[in-house]
C-alpha cells in the first residue's frame, strides 16, 4: 500500500450503468486516483458543487442529463476540472464535436491503459 500522504487526484466517474462506473472507478483507484462512481449525472453534479473533483469522466447518453450537458455545467462552475467524455454510440465523437466545446473523447469499450493515458494527457 502507498504512503498515506501521497496525493490522489479526485475523479468522478459518471455512467448510468453503475457497473461500468464502479469498474472504471476501481481501475482508476489502482492507478492512484481517488475515484467515485455515480449512476446519476444530477447526483454527481450536486456532489461536485459541494466537493469539486479535479477530473470528470462521463458517459454521453444518460437519462435526465446527458454527459455533454453535465460537462458544460461542470466546466462553467468548476473551471479547473479536467473533463473526459466517452460513449458506445457510433456517433459519440460527432456529438462531442457538435457540442461546440473542446472536450476529450474516448470510444467505449475503453481499455484501462488507454483511459489512464487519456486522463494523464488532459
Amino acid at each position: 500500500m502507498g504512503n498515506p500522504c501521497e496525493y490522489h487526484p479526485r475523479i468522478f466517474v459518471v455512467d448510468d450503468e453503475i457497473s461500468i462506473a464502479k469498474m472504471l472507478s476501481v481501475i482508476l483507484q489502482i492507478h492512484v486516483f481517488e475515484a467515485t462512481p455515480f449512476a446519476d449525472p444530477i447526483a454527481a453534479l450536486e456532489v461536485a458543487r459541494v466537493s469539486p473533483p479535479e477530473y470528470l469522466i462521463s458517459d454521453i447518453a444518460m437519462e435526465g442529463m446527458t454527459g455533454i450537458e453535465l460537462a458544460r455545467i461542470v466546466r462553467r462552475e468548476i473551471p479547473g476540472c479536467k473533463i473526459l467524455l466517452f460513449s458506445a454510440l457510433a456517433e459519440g465523437s460527432e456529438l462531442v464535436r457538435r457540442a461546440g466545446e473542446k472536450f476529450s473523447f474516448l470510444q467505449k469499450p475503453v481499455h484501462p491503459t488507454e483511459l489512464v493515458s487519456a486522463l494523464r494527457n488532459l
